[in-house]
């Protein structure tokens, strides 16, 4: 391609919504450009980056035995009604009616259209296992997008569903697209970690999220540096300690704390580590009968260390408290008689249940509020001052330091951005349409299914995140719009600059190389500025003075000067640097 061909729109400056380092080097390198609130046009340069994403994709999913279709952008209710997620999914489902009056939903996702395809297609055992995989345009409409294709409305994503006859097929099918996964991000080039996620109400333990590294990441990850351990925050185990706190040491006393509501100011003014203290976390669960009211309350109270933070998925999965939700005031005041910032497990008004985390069941001569606004309680212990808890629990975050779960070191967290999501998901939606076939006896079974995303533009968004400096964009070579640049210098001025740029450009177009010539006839200052801000990799300038000795210099994006490269070497050097 020719720079004169193309369309290159770069900006000096981001517009100023721009809050992260991809949506503002995007919008200066010309790659996208916004018609409206998390909607964007992907322009020239940032397409190529989007097809070269899908293309690795379809490689590999298709080398893993998976076929694709295209599923329509516009869905009819129906199907979304079966599986009750047209009332249950909320505002980000974007419900509309055609001129018939007939409900529509823009996909969000394709769960229920692929269902509704393979209960139609598949009737016998013989025709499982299938995997079945689109790349398309999916909209959810998030209350705030922001953060350019980080968090659009719109945005390209590829998703594949399998089917398999029983459980055991379907986990073989799991893991098959987890090695797809694998090679699809090794091959994007980017420092990637699968880790362990939680799988929601379905349960289970196959679940994995592909996570681009990178400093402005909005999730945690749990790794361990001496093992393969790597967990996201929600799903990574909080050990018990491997000692207990031991015996009793003090008389529990009440000790003046006024205006000190928070665990850290409580250790501040009585001078002790934060991790005495005790924080209390009050919830609520309400039974609901069939007309949808409520019949009863039941009130719990939280326990954590108070230097832990609660972790909500873990709460969640605990018996009783699948629906629960932070308490009112009304019903803390009820329980406690006091105020929040003040409050724990003594001296209580009513009953109610009592989780400890597992930190906390082992404490001794622990802090905590005593339900009296200025006051709190210290030398606390469990069994002397109050009951066991009624159920212990790991219910916090882990931290830095924390033990490895698998017992081979401790635990370290990095930030990274969500690009992937290999899941299995049973019979939630084969049941729910029933999707059956016959099995070997003659029967009808519910089919196994399993779900599998990539968010295409996300993961060029995340490779920026990942790798950018004060110039502009530094792209691995797999993702890169164009991967080299033949850039000549004054090519107007000097005719065997030109004719030496359109040789070099001709071998490597022959070579198959994609190459961009550079022949808008810039300054060489602007048009170098250009190219590190796109962030092609390999760039080579071609001068009068460097030919004249017969040579080109080379610059790759991440070197901080460039190379003298004899002209007939440079080719050679290109595909070597490109194998590599």
């Amino acid at each position: 391609m020719k720079a004169s061909q193309f369309l290159i729109s770069t900006l000096k400056e981001a517009p100023t919504d721009a809050e992260v380092v991809s949506h503002q080097l995007m919008t200066r390198a010309g790659m996208i450009k916004k018609l409206g609130a998390g909607i964007y046009n992907y322009m020239p340069m940032g397409l190529r980056v989007i097809r070269k994403v899908e293309a690795i994709v379809r490689e590999e999913m298709n080398r893993a035995g998976a076929v694709e279709l295209t599923m329509p952008v516009i869905q009819p209710a129906e199907l979304w009604q079966e599986t009750g997620r047209f009332d249950k999914m909320g505002p980000e489902l974007l419900r509309i009616k055609d001129r018939h009056d007939r409900d529509y939903v823009v996909q969000p996702t394709s769960e229920e259209v692929i269902t509704d395809i393979a209960r139609q297609e598949i009737k016998s055992y013989k025709q499982l296992p299938k995997n079945l995989y689109q790349i398309q345009t999916k909209f959810r409409d998030e209350r705030r997008p922001r953060f350019g294709l980080l968090r659009g409305r719109e945005f390209i994503m590829k998703d594949a569903y399998s089917f398999d006859r029983d459980q055991d097929a379907a986990k073989a099918s799991y893991q098959v697209m987890a090695k797809a996964y694998r090679r699809i991000f090794d091959r994007f080039g980017l420092t990637y970690r699968a880790v362990a996620a939680d799988s929601g109400a379905i349960g289970g333990d196959l679940s994995e999220e592909f996570q681009v590294i990178a400093a402005t990441g909005e999730d945690a990850i749990v790794y361990c540096p001496n093992s393969d351990y790597a967990a996201n925050m929600e799903k990574a185990e909080a050990l018990a300690p491997a000692t207990p706190g031991g015996p009793a040491q003090t008389a529990m006393e009440k000790v003046a704390t006024p205006d000190k509501s928070t665990c850290a100011e409580v250790a501040a003014v009585l001078d002790v580590p934060l991790n005495t203290t005790v924080k209390s976390l009050v919830l609520a669960t309400d039974e609901i009968d069939a007309h949808g009211v409520i019949t009863k309350t039941q009130v719990w109270l939280l326990l954590l260390r108070g230097d832990h933070d609660m972790n909500e998925v873990k709460v969640g999965k605990l018996p009783g408290l699948a629906a629960f939700r932070f308490a009112t005031v009304d019903e803390i005041v009820a329980h406690f008689g006091c105020k929040p910032g003040y409050l724990g497990p003594i001296a209580l008004r009513q009953a109610l249940k009592v989780v400890a985390d597992r930190d906390v069941a082992v404490m001794a001569d622990w802090i905590c509020g005593a339900n009296e606004e200025g006051f709190h309680l210290r030398g606390v212990n469990w069994g002397r001052d109050l009951p066991e808890p009624d159920m212990v629990a790991d219910i916090r975050n882990v931290v830095e330091g924390d033990a490895s779960p698998d017992g081979k070191g401790v635990l370290a967290i990095e930030r990274g951005i969500e690009v992937g999501h290999v899941f299995y998901l049973g019979t939630k939606y084969s049941k729910a349409m029933n999707a059956t076939f016959l099995d070997v006896n003659g029967k009808p079974q519910w089919m196994e299914m399993g779900c599998y995303g990539i968010g295409v533009t996300r993961v060029a968004a995340a490779a920026i995140e990942q790798s950018h400096d004060d110039k502009g964009i530094i792209w691995p070579d797999a993702l890169a719009p164009f991967t080299v640049v033949l850039c000549p210098i004054n090519p107007d001025r000097f005719p065997d600059v030109k004719a030496a740029a359109d040789a070099l450009y001709e071998k490597l177009m022959e070579a198959g190389v994609d190459v961009m010539l550079d022949d808008r006839n810039e300054r060489p200052g602007a048009m170098f500025a250009d190219w590190e801000l796109i962030g092609v990799p390999h760039r080579v300038n071609i001068g009068d003075r460097g030919l004249k000795d017969g040579v080109v210099e080379y610059q790759h994006r991440r070197d901080s000067a460039a190379t003298s490269v004899p002209l007939s070497d440079i080719v050679a050097l290109l595909q070597s640097r490109l194998q590599a």
